[in-house]
C-alpha cells in the first residue's frame, strides 16, 4: 500500500487481502501450477467463499453490490497483491475479463440482462468471457472486424470468428462484438451482443496453445465460430452501433488492471530474486548476492518497479477524476512502460535463479510463458507508442495525417 494514495477504506481490507494472498494461496501455489484448472476448481471455490466471509470478495463494487467500494486508485493496490500468486484475482471475483464485463454491463446493460447474467456473475455462480478479437483483422484496430449481427424480426443473426476469446472454456455467456449497422461510419458500426454459450451455433472449436500450453478455465484463449447463431435482440448491451464506444470504456480502467497486475508479478519476481541470490551459494561464504551483476539487477528493478507503480496510481487517479478519455495519454504511456518492467525484471530473475528459472518448480517459468502477451494484447506496444507520440507532437504542429 503507497502511504500517499492510501485511504481509511484501503487501509482495511488491504491486510485482510494480503493476509488471504500469503496464508490462503502461495502455500497452494505448486499445486495450482502442476494441474490443470478443472483439477484444482474445488479448491479454489473453497478460497472463493472465504474470500466472502472475509469481506473481500468484488472489492470494486460498490458496497450496495457486494463489494466494498472501492474506487480504481484503490482497487489498484488491492489488484497488486492478488498477483503476486496465480489465480489470485480469480479467487475475489476480479480475474479478466470476468471484471471488464461486470463493470461493462452495471452500467449499461439492461435491468433484464442484469438479472439473468450480471447477479450470477457477480455472486460467482458463473463466468463469462469477451469475444472481440478475429484472426483475420488486426486486433489493434477493433473498427476493422469481420463478425456480422443482421437483424431479423426480434432478433440478431451472428456469423464470424472469433479468437483470444479469454474464459470462453466453462463460461457461461460472450460479450461479442460485432458490425450490426456496416453502413454507418466506422466507430458507429458495431455493437456489443450476449450471447449465451451453450446457444446453438456458439462453436468452441479450441483452446489455442500459448507458448506450448493449451489453457484451461479462466485462463484459456479460445478460437469462436459463430454460425447462423441466433438472440434475442433484447442481448443487446447499450445501444445498437455503441461497441466501439462501450470497447473504449471497458479497456480503460482494464489497462490499469492488467499494468497493477504486471507489477505485482514484477514485485513478487523481485522478491524472489532477492531470496535466491542470498542463499544460493557459489563455495565457501560466497553467495550470488555478492556478485555486482546480481545487486545492479536488484537494485534496477526496484527503481523501475517505483517508477512503474507511481505511474499507473496517477493515471488512476487522473480516470477516478476526470474520466478515460482526460487520461488516455498516461494510459498509452503505462501500458507499455509497465509491460516491458515486468518483463526485464521476470528475465533477471529468472537468470538469477539459472537452471531452476526455467523449470515448472518456479512461477517464474509459468509467468515468462503467460506474460509475454503483455506487449501484445490491448494494443501493442507500438500501437500505444505511435498514438502517443502524435498527440505530444500536435503541440508542436506536427500533421500525422501528411505522409
Amino acid at each position: 500500500m503507497v502511504d500517499i494514495f492510501a485511504t481509511d477504506r484501503l487501509k482495511r481490507i488491504y491486510p485482510k487481502v494480503k493476509a488471504f494472498v500469503e496464508e490462503e494461496l502461495i502455500p497452494l501455489e505448486a499445486e495450482f501450477l502442476s494441474k490443470p484448472f478443472f483439477e484444482v476448481e474445488a479448491v479454489l471455490n473453497e478460497k472463493r467463499a472465504l474470500a466472502k466471509k472475509l469481506g473481500i470478495w468484488t472489492p470494486y463494487l460498490p458496497e450496495d453490490e457486494g463489494g466494498a467500494g472501492l474506487n480504481l486508485v484503490e482497487f489498484a493496490q488491492v489488484s497488486e497483491l492478488l498477483a503476486r500468486t496465480v489465480h489470485g484475482h480469480y479467487c475475489l471475483n476480479c480475474q479478466a475479463p470476468d471484471i471488464g464485463n461486470i463493470e461493462l454491463m452495471s452500467k449499461y446493460a439492461t435491468n433484464q440482462l442484469k438479472e439473468k447474467y450480471l447477479e450470477p456473475l457477480i455472486h460467482g455462480n458463473i463466468r463469462s468471457c469477451f469475444s472481440m478479437t478475429e484472426p483475420e483483422f488486426a486486433g489493434s484496430n477493433p473498427v476493422n472486424m469481420g463478425t456480422i449481427a443482421k437483424k431479423e424480426g426480434n432478433e440478431y443473426v451472428i456469423n464470424g470468428n472469433k479468437w483470444f476469446t479469454t474464459a470462453a472454456d466453462g463460461s457461461a455467456f460472450a460479450i461479442v462484438m460485432a458490425v450490426t449497422n456496416p453502413e454507418e461510419s466506422p466507430y458507429k458500426r458495431a455493437s456489443m451482443i450476449i450471447v449465451p454459450t451453450d446457444n446453438p451455433g456458439f462453436n468452441l472449436l479450441r483452446n489455442i496453445p500459448i507458448m506450448g500450453e493449451a489453457g484451461e478455465g479462466h485462463s484459456s484463449h479460445a478460437e469462436i465460430r459463430y454460425e447462423n447463431c441466433r438472440v434475442p435482440v433484447e442481448n443487446l448491451i447499450g445501444e445498437e452501433g455503441a461497441g466501439f464506444m462501450l470497447a473504449q470504456q471497458r479497456l480503460g480502467p482494464g489497462r490499469i488492471h492488467h499494468c497493477m497486475r504486471w507489477i505485482g508479478i514484477a514485485e513478487r519476481s523481485l522478491d524472489l530474486m532477492c531470496k535466491r541470490a542470498v542463499s544460493r551459494s557459489l563455495g565457501g561464504d560466497t553467495c550470488l548476492a555478492h556478485k555486482q551483476t546480481i545487486q545492479n539487477w536488484i537494485a534496477e528493478s526496484r527503481a523501475s518497479i517505483n517508477a512503474a507503480r507511481y505511474s499507473v496510481l496517477h493515471a488512476a487517479y487522473k480516470i477516478d477524476q476526470e474520466g478515460s478519455k482526460s487520461a488516455r495519454h498516461e494510459i498509452s504511456a503505462i501500458k507499455f512502460f509497465v509491460a516491458n518492467i515486468m518483463l526485464e525484471v521476470l528475465d533477471k530473475a529468472l537468470q538469477t535463479h539459472g537452471a531452476l528459472g526455467m523449470t515448472d518448480d518456479s512461477i517464474i517459468s509459468h509467468w515468462y510463458r503467460h506474460e509475454r502477451a503483455a506487449r501484445i494484447y490491448d494494443g501493442p506496444d507500438e500501437v500505444h507508442k505511435a498514438s502517443l507520440a502524435r498527440s505530444i507532437l500536435k503541440d508542436y504542429g506536427f500533421n500525422s495525417k501528411k505522409i
